[in-house]
């Protein structure tokens, strides 16, 4: 992994990253925004303390780890990656309630426009700023975009200690079994 120095990764700040999208996906996941490991690489996902792509594959949503410079391979397992706000910020409590409903607003043109089989948020704290949904938990959602239905996931960030790589890849495997079945 390249290493950078603390310049090169406040350098990548507010930078936008691609989405790695295509339509009818069976699940396109959507992260908060990027951070900057992932705005300097262009990488979703890439801070090393991310357990995104060893609990996609723990799940089963991959048959081999993938690294984030692999990406692109997730699109031919039906799979993609957003994010609810596009510019990159060293921590998700940088970004503004208003940034939160815009990206939501903007999340849900994009899928009612790709319309994946699912969408699923990795990050219940987002998902409820993004969609003014204060009770929402991790899980299955009420809410649908056009035909695409809602799962909420645990947000893979090291920071986020409730959750074990485990239990994630155990959330993250209820939503494949729900995407195969339809």
């Amino acid at each position: 992994m390249t290493r950078f120095i603390p310049e090169e990764l406040e350098a990548a700040r507010d930078r936008l990253v691609p989405d790695v999208v295509a339509d009818g996906l069976r699940v396109l996941f959507c992260g908060i925004n990027p951070g900057l490991m992932t705005a300097a690489t262009g990488h979703h996902f890439a801070r090393p303390g991310n357990r995104f792509w060893p609990v996609l594959h723990l799940s089963g949503f991959t048959p081999r780890l993938l690294k984030p410079s692999e990406q692109r391979e997730l699109l031919s397992y039906g799979l993609g990656i957003t994010n609810v706000v596009a510019r990159a910020s060293a921590r998700a409590d940088e970004l503004s309630a208003e940034e939160y409903r815009e990206g939501g607003r903007l999340l849900a043109e994009k899928v009612a426009r790709l319309g994946p089989r699912w969408l699923a948020v990795v990050g219940v704290t987002a998902y409820r700023a993004a969609f003014d949904d204060k009770k929402a938990v991790v899980g299955p959602q009420e809410r649908t975009i056009g035909d695409s239905r809602v799962w909420v996931l645990p947000n893979p960030s090291g920071l986020n200690a409730h959750w074990t790589a485990a239990t994630m890849a155990e959330e993250f495997a209820r939503l494949r079994v729900a995407a195969e079945q339809g």
